[in-house]
């Protein structure tokens, strides 16, 4: 089955493009469109006046669908911002640090380029001291976190749900969860590739002492300027990096004081673009007209990484090591292939009009719902010709 009528501005803009980059930069659906115009629209018909829509209106709608999403539960808890590193920043702030000035971080060293920048930042600058254990081998890294974890005095343990390089699922990180205390450690799961990829990541018992950050970009279909985090009931109530948002419920304070909200919206910032959440607020509703939800679109997905997987044989590819196999269970919407000559694949598949992506020496190549047998078809007549 094909879905490309619901993204037909995207294709159509690019007639001759094989996007197999869903993972790095999601093509948008149409609807995306609608949401966009229908915030300019707003901001026309309203003027000031908008903010009460945004907020009384678009706000809710989104965090009620992150939460169902999420399976956390708890709409109240989510927070939005235009990307996740601004809310780490927050996090990291607000977290208590038991030892002395700096933050004690526990994490891998298979973390994405907006974590493991700023990490390794504030190591140099003497602001965090940082664990790093090693991501590989991927089936027994929740366990060797969570024994690091529970030997180390740490005030903050970060780590991804699913790995940006290699697309390994770390699984059920409950045990990270379960060592959090609002007083420290804090337990931050990065979910920016398991978010709408893997079906209901962070159940509500992990969510009642775990953070989780994701965003809009990739498999939400809805663009750069939504990031969001789940933030835990009674961890940081009074977040040091502050915004006036953060009090937007009560603007009745007297003059000079700093007061916060009692949910998520304790660690908001200031004045923000609201054009993202219009745009999730109708890719939801698209998906909810298609009766499409994340686990038929990962069917959908794994559907064609089998038909390229079962054709591999006749391309460069076969040589190389699939370090994400299919298994059945929960899985990456890319599949990451290692290979010395990786780079120069993803350079021969631009000049063909196929746009994949390289980490390293791992080629990616990812899938999204705009994609049909026939693309995969395509794809694997010009890898044949590497």
């Amino acid at each position: 089955m094909s879905f490309k009528p619901l993204f037909s501005r995207s294709l159509g803009a690019a007639p001759g493009r094989l996007h197999f980059a869903a993972h790095s930069h999601h093509l948008w659906p149409d609807a995306s469109f609608d949401g966009q115009v229908e915030c300019w629209e707003d901001a026309a018909r309203l003027a000031d006046r908008k903010w009460d829509r945004v907020m009384g209106e678009v706000w809710p709608e989104a965090q009620a669908e992150i939460a169902a999403e999420l399976g956390s539960g708890n709409p109240s808890a989510i927070v939005f911002a235009d990307n996740t590193h601004s809310l780490l920043l927050r996090l990291a702030a607000a977290c208590p640090r038991r030892g002395g000035a700096a933050l004690r971080v526990l994490t891998t060293d298979g973390e994405f380029h907006s974590a493991r920048r700023q990490l390794a930042r504030w190591e140099e600058g003497g602001e965090a001291a940082v664990t790093r254990v090693a991501a590989a081998p991927f089936d027994t890294l929740p366990a060797r976190l969570s024994a690091a974890a529970q030997a180390g005095s740490f005030d903050l343990v970060f780590a991804s749900q699913l790995l940006f390089g290699s697309g390994a699922v770390i699984g059920d990180l409950a045990a990270l969860a379960g060592l959090a205390r609002p007083e420290g450690p804090w337990a931050v799961i990065d979910g920016y590739h398991s978010f709408m990829a893997i079906d209901r990541p962070f159940r509500a018992e992990i969510a009642a002492s775990a953070f989780f950050l994701g965003g809009g970009y990739k498999y939400a279909m809805s663009g750069e300027g939504m990031g969001f985090m789940h933030c835990p009931p009674g961890f940081g109530p009074r977040p040091p990096l502050t915004g006036w948002y953060a009090e937007f419920e009560d603007l009745t304070l007297p003059p000079g004081a700093v007061g916060y909200a009692p949910d998520a919206m304790r660690f908001m910032g200031a004045t923000f673009d609201p054009s993202a959440l219009y745009r999730f607020a109708h890719v939801r509703r698209m998906l909810a007209r298609e009766g499409l939800t994340t686990a038929t679109i990962s069917a959908h997905a794994a559907a064609l990484q089998a038909r390229l997987l079962d054709a591999i044989g006749r391309t460069p590819l076969a040589a190389a090591e699939l370090l994400n196999p299919l298994t059945g269970g929960p899985h990456a919407r890319f599949l990451a292939f290692r290979d010395a000559r990786a780079q120069g694949w993803c350079e021969a598949l631009a000049a063909a009009g196929v746009v994949t992506d390289v980490r390293g020496d791992v080629l990616r190549i990812g899938f999204g719902l705009y994609h049909d047998a026939g693309d995969v078809d395509a794809l694997v007549a010009v890898l044949a010709s590497l």
